[in-house]
């Protein structure tokens, strides 16, 4: 393959890998706290051995995350909370502390605060949240504290991470933070109960981007193949003068 086709090829691993992205952001349009990925191309210069002479190529580096709020829906569920503004709340996972934007949660068989898939919601110590099965009405406060029968049981663990370059999706709607993470500020943002914040991706927008992709995806690879019959048709032709 000459610098043709390996320019085409890194093109379309590029493309391939965003096909993906947004592939998994349409099958997470119904998700609770999910946002939308996308990706981030970089332009790799090789110089050539040949004078004044460059190559250059692509590669999909990196992915980011859209922020961007998504809608809040109301569910009237005493333990189904939403983050209006910035921030996560913080589960206990086998692999240690996670954040998430997935504000559905429940209680275990022992009183425990969990989400979907039984990870405990912390508190802003960092330890997990109980709330008895004989209180009769749970209520939450817009800074995240959370009273049961009137009383203060806990204050959610609201966080934001200080540098968001250190922030790793992990799972769908969990992240992983590598860096440190501050108290949220209660005055830039706020907890509401009764609602969940609904996935940002935008159905119309996404799939419109799946067929932009989809048709680069298919010019580039029309032009590997026209590559290839162009150095068959060459390999030909040597081989008949000779």
């Amino acid at each position: 393959m000459d610098v043709a086709g390996y320019v085409a090829l890194t093109r379309q691993t590029g493309l391939r890998k965003e096909m993906e992205t947004v592939a998994n952001n349409i099958a997470n349009i119904s998700t609770t706290g999910y946002q939308r990925e996308g990706v981030v191309f970089a332009e790799m210069v090789q110089m050539l051995p040949t004078e004044g002479g460059s190559v250059a190529m692509t590669d999909a580096r990196g992915r980011y995350t859209d922020l961007l709020q998504g809608a809040l829906t109301p569910t009237g569920g005493s333990l189904d909370f939403a983050i209006e503004g910035n921030g996560y709340f913080t589960v206990m996972t086998p692999q240690g502390e996670r954040l998430t934007r997935a504000g559905s949660f429940t209680r275990d068989a022992d009183g425990q605060v969990v989400n979907m898939d039984g990870h405990p919601l912390l508190d802003e110590g960092g330890g997990p949240i109980m709330i008895p099965f004989e209180a009769t009405s749970i209520n939450l406060a817009s800074d995240g504290t959370i009273s049961a029968d009137g009383e203060p049981v806990a204050r959610l663990g609201l966080v934001m991470p200080t540098d968001p370059t250190q922030v790793f999706r992990e799972a769908g709607v969990l992240y992983r933070v590598d860096g440190d993470t501050e108290p949220l500020d209660p005055g830039q943002s706020r907890v509401v109960q009764g609602f969940v914040e609904e996935s940002n991706v935008n159905a119309v927008t996404e799939m419109a981007h799946l067929i932009e992709v989809q048709r680069a995806y298919e010019s580039g690879q029309k032009l590997l193949e026209m590559e290839h019959e162009r150095i068959l048709q060459a390999v030909k032709s040597l081989g008949q003068r000779a």
